[in-house]
């Protein structure tokens, strides 16, 4: 019996032509902030969360622009920059070849089979690649105002009202509902 092939399929370099935005499947909960969701260039890359189950990648990254219809409170609060989390489901061909949180990056996506993405991020100190379905979800959306290094360890505003009942900050990476579910 001849051995198959387990390598990945070559990657696709076409970039798709529509928006992002038009891949997350509960994008009413960016439009509501956004007039026109930013594209994913020079995103900070806070934190990449697998999950065994599905499998799973969660990216927690902070848009490059502020949202334009940002709630009254966030404006109140002097932030500055807005974080979400995006989650791709059923992953594979995952790579990573290296990483240096956080950094800035560039996420783009390419059509593959069967109503599936090719995710590339790159940038500076980040690189990673893998294929996922292409629906896309968008979760605990929150804002803050960056220190001077970029850090966002001081209080956030959260968007969702259970994180915002639960959460005055980023909690510690051992929290599962937080960097596990949306």
């Amino acid at each position: 019996m001849p051995e198959m092939d387990k390598s990945p399929a070559p990657r696709n370099i076409t970039t798709m032509t529509h928006p992002w935005i038009d891949l997350v499947r509960n994008s009413d909960r960016l439009d509501v902030l956004y007039s026109t969701a930013p594209p994913l260039e020079s995103v900070r890359l806070r934190s990449v969360h697998l999950n065994w189950r599905g499998p799973s990648l969660t990216l927690r990254l902070d848009l490059p622009s502020f949202p334009e219809n940002a709630p009254t409170e966030w404006l109140k609060s002097g932030n500055d920059t807005f974080q979400c989390h995006l989650q791709f489901l059923a992953i594979d061909h995952f790579t990573m070849e290296a990483w240096t949180p956080p950094a800035f990056a560039d996420i783009s996506f390419s059509p593959a089979h069967d109503h599936r993405i090719s995710v590339d991020v790159a940038g500076q100190g980040s690189v990673l690649s893998f294929d996922s379905s292409e629906s896309i979800l968008v979760g605990h959306m929150s804002a803050f105002t960056a220190s001077e290094a970029g850090s966002d360890s001081g209080p956030h505003n959260f968007l969702g009202r259970l994180d915002a009942r639960r959460f005055t900050s980023l909690p510690d990476t051992h929290e599962k509902t937080y960097y596990e579910r949306l």
